[in-house]
């Protein structure tokens, strides 16, 4: 069963330790620990809800705001930048999803 670790009990996010097939992943970090279904395969290091994260809602990360959600995000889901944004820069939500380039100037 693929890993993943919550830093802070604050925390409304974990860290993939593993790349993760749709299913059940182990949640460490967590008290006590968590069995999440991810509805979707993740790439290791990425990020996963482990509870529900309403729309305009704060990303908790290390026990501290790291993005605001623009949809509602379901435990087990993905959160990158298709569903979350930064609070400090507003370029964030134009971002590639994959490559993290930006999309709304010419890159050379």
């Amino acid at each position: 069963m693929a890993r993943a670790f919550q830093v802070h009990p604050a925390d409304n996010v974990a860290t993939l330790l593993d790349d993760a097939l749709a299913g059940p992943v182990t949640v460490s970090g967590a008290e006590p620990p968590l069995v999440i279904t991810l509805p979707h395969p993740v790439a290791m290091a990425h990020k996963i809800a482990v509870r529900p994260i309403a729309e305009g809602s704060a990303v908790i990360k290390y026990g501290v705001q790291i993005g605001i959600a623009t949809r509602p995000i379901q435990p087990g889901e993905w959160v990158h930048l298709h569903n979350c944004r930064s609070a400090l820069d507003e370029r964030s939500s134009t971002l590639d999803v994959e490559s993290g380039a930006v999309t709304d100037m010419p890159y050379e």
